[in-house]
């Protein structure tokens, strides 16, 4: 039996971005070591596309119609070295927004290939379009820690075709809005761990011994996210669920009583409860959804490497063979497919669990920080103990994530 960190904490994600074309993103299921147990959440994602400024409509349709007008599967490849220089698409330096937890390289990664990997789908190329400079968008982005790192890869890409003088950052807790006055545009992240109600919930204090989540509950969120769909905007909800296996998870029944249930039923309640909450929400003539998978975590080298001991930690290249992590459980998946398959709701789902899984050399490891505190050099010394496997790099793997959330936005 594998080991389990102490005090695991199993996560589940589910993003939803919703609009013309609604996107429903990302279910996570991860083991987390103790310094890590903090709430992971959803994201609701707004969008109101526009292609980028420096090439027209015409010609981005054309290169999105190379990898999807022909049936190409954007999920199925390889990553490969990047020849063109063209990676990253931004830099640490060159984007101010990026927080303490994500930029390995300032924190003392000593290495920088992780940045340079390209995903290269088996039958076609990525488009080479994206939100670089974008008009009349708005994208708001509800999760935990996980949808907050794909959030700050969306700003990176998108501020910087915008001039200092027409950007700004606004925080009000549990939101932080991206501005960007001259084109109109908005990037928001909203913290909701749970997607329905819990005691980790607040944006700042979401610490608990024992964390209680209310699997029918879900409208102190969902009030707030009313103005997200009006008719004319791209919404995208991403929902993560952050469960303490040892807790297991609690639904409250009656006005008292507090009821554990076991991990998969305790979702499966969940997402009756979000299903209902999309169904009577959504305008299903006027917004489309797509799922996004879950994020994978890279805790026992073990898995890609026979008789190892270690983590991702120290890890430099991608794995170049098939691979299937032990964190990403396919019960929680199949019965994400089994909602989706029966909401009333059009669900178009994202694989980027099995291209995420192969990227062991993208996680932030020791090289990032730990309770607002960065991981010190003797702290480095036992990554067994400090590294984080579970969150990534920026400039990394995420912004993969949003350019195949890009190739599908242009498709609608």
């Amino acid at each position: 039996m594998r080991p389990s960190p102490a005090n695991p904490c199993l996560s589940a994600l589910i993003p939803i971005f919703f609009t013309s074309i609604l996107v429903l993103s990302a279910l996570r299921l991860t083991t987390e070591n103790a310094f890590l147990n903090q709430g992971l959440n959803h994201i609701i994602s707004l969008f109101s596309p526009t292609f980028a400024r420096n090439k027209s409509a015409k010609s981005a349709r054309a290169d999105h119609d190379i990898v999807l007008g022909h049936g190409c599967n954007l999920f199925e490849g390889k990553w490969v070295l990047d020849k063109q220089n063209s990676r990253p698409l931004y830099s640490e330096d060159s984007c101010p927004y990026l927080t303490r937890q994500v930029t390995c390289r300032r924190n003392g990664r000593p290495d920088s290939l992780y940045q340079k990997w390209r995903w290269k789908p088996n039958s076609c190329e990525m488009p080479s379009a994206f939100i670089g400079e974008v008009e009349e968008q708005e994208i708001n982005v509800l999760g935990d820690s996980i949808q907050r790192t794909q959030w700050e890869s969306m700003v990176c890409l998108i501020e910087s075709a915008i001039p200092d003088s027409k950007k700004f950052i606004h925080k009000d807790p549990p939101r932080k809005l991206f501005i960007a006055e001259e084109f109109n545009a908005s990037v928001e992240f909203y913290w909701a761990p749970f997607l329905v109600e819990s005691n980790a919930d607040h944006a700042t204090k979401h610490r608990v011994q024992k964390r209680l989540v209310n699997l029918d509950e879900i409208t102190k969120h969902s009030q707030n996210w009313k103005e997200l769909f009006a008719p004319s905007r791209f919404v995208s909800v991403e929902k993560l669920n952050a469960i303490d296996t040892l807790n297991l998870w609690h639904r409250r029944v009656g006005s008292e009583k507090i009821k554990e249930y076991e991990v998969l039923t305790a979702y499966q309640l969940m997402l009756r409860t979000w299903s209902q909450w999309m169904e009577s929400a959504i305008n299903p003539q006027k917004q489309k959804a797509y799922f996004m998978s879950l994020s994978p975590m890279h805790l026992w080298s073990s898995e890609w490497r026979n008789g190892s001991n270690g983590n991702c930690f120290n890890e430099t290249y991608p794995i170049q063979r098939p691979f299937w992590g032990s964190g990403s459980n396919l019960s929680i998946l199949r019965a994400v497919g089994k909602t989706l398959r029966e909401m009333k709701v059009n669900v178009t789902f994202l694989n980027i669990t099995q291209l995420s899984e192969f990227r062991k050399d993208g996680h932030t490891s020791v090289y990032t920080e730990r309770r607002g505190k960065l991981v010190t050099s003797e702290q480095r010394l036992k990554p067994l103990s400090f590294a984080d496997c579970i969150h990534w790099c920026l400039p990394g793997v995420p912004d993969t994530w949003n350019e195949i959330l890009f190739a599908y936005l242009i498709d609608n």
